[in-house]
């Protein structure tokens, strides 16, 4: 794993602005903002596994779009490889995305139910021109479906013929053909049943080595980041809260919302002694964030500045970065719970 920065994200922010009625118009109303994401900033290292977990509505998936430009940003900078992604026109991006590739969470809504697997898969080749002759693309799209557990004499069959798992291992296929560097991952097991979830984590990881792939992946499930990822991030709210070596922040949780995802996970050797955090309410709208800390409404370690002063990141060694006004009073909910 290189110690270089395959990518590079500084201060990126997605807010959707809510449509307006006609007669919201007339009485000038001001138009909803979703913030659904705020100021993220992060590095994805050339062949690493950065894991990005919290809660669903958290914005996971908006930054991860965000990233590729399938959701344009509204502020802040990309940089892939060395060049701005942010700033690119149309037919430059076009050419920079066949080394940007996704992995979709839905393996039924995620396929065009009209096209063969032959057409789903062969697109990119189209759209990059990587193939140089029908035969050609013909013979691509066999050796990337055999490699990913199905047969050749399937590529003429259409979605509804295959299972969630046989879907996914499609569009994992599409998000490869066109031999991509950075592959966003987003809860591309999540939809699936739990046998099945393991094995495409396997070929996911099997595929990695093999072709020196760069992941982000998305999840909520700890458990899957804990097994895959080499660094983790942990987003709340459109916000990154905590984030460094895997092992570091699942071993040591220091953020309160990290501490509380931790104690969630079901603790199988010591099954009568798990400390459960129950967290007060539920996550707040984007349409209307907390001022201060943004987890501060659901936080029993929140005070009087949590509600008033928003944390800044602080280094706490070894990669290990977290934002909370009370990381050096070394308070753990895992130890009150």
């Amino acid at each position: 794993m290189s110690t270089e920065p395959l990518l590079k994200v500084e201060n990126l922010t997605k807010h959707y602005v809510g449509r307006l009625s006609l007669a919201q118009r007339l009485a000038r109303e001001k138009p909803s903002v979703v913030r659904a994401v705020s100021d993220v900033s992060l590095e994805v290292r050339k062949g690493e596994i950065l894991g990005l977990i919290g809660e669903s509505g958290c914005g996971k998936s908006t930054l991860g779009r965000a990233i590729l430009r399938l959701h344009e940003p509204t502020s802040g900078r990309v940089t892939f490889d060395g060049q701005e992604v942010t700033t690119l026109d149309p037919m430059a991006l076009k050419d920079i995305r066949r080394r940007m590739q996704i992995i979709f969470q839905d393996p039924y809504a995620s396929l065009n139910p009209r096209r063969t697997v032959a057409e789903i898969v062969g697109l990119p080749l189209k759209l990059h021109d990587l193939a140089t002759s029908a035969d050609d693309l013909r013979a691509k799209v066999i050796a990337i479906i055999e490699r990913i557990g199905l047969k050749a004499n399937q590529l003429d069959r259409y979605p509804h013929q295959f299972s969630g798992g046989q879907r996914q291992r499609i569009g994992i296929a599409r998000a490869l053909i066109s031999n991509p560097d950075f592959i966003v991952c987003d809860e591309p097991v999540s939809a699936l049943d739990v046998s099945i979830q393991a094995q495409i984590i396997e070929l996911l990881l099997e595929l990695k080595r093999e072709m020196g792939l760069t992941y982000l992946f998305i999840s909520h499930d700890i458990s899957v980041i804990g097994y895959l990822a080499d660094r983790v991030a942990v987003m709340y709210l459109g916000e990154i809260v905590e984030m460094g070596p895997v092992d570091a922040v699942l071993s040591a949780p220091r953020h309160p919302y990290t501490q509380s995802l931790m104690s969630a996970v079901p603790d199988v050797d010591h099954p009568g002694h798990a400390q459960r955090v129950r967290l007060t309410g539920d996550l707040p709208s984007p349409l209307d964030p907390p001022s201060g800390c943004k987890f501060h409404t659901r936080c029993p370690l929140a005070v009087d500045r949590c509600r008033s002063e928003a944390p800044i990141s602080e280094d706490l060694g070894g990669g290990h970065r977290a934002a909370c006004h009370r990381l050096h009073e070394k308070l753990s909910l895992l130890e009150t719970a």
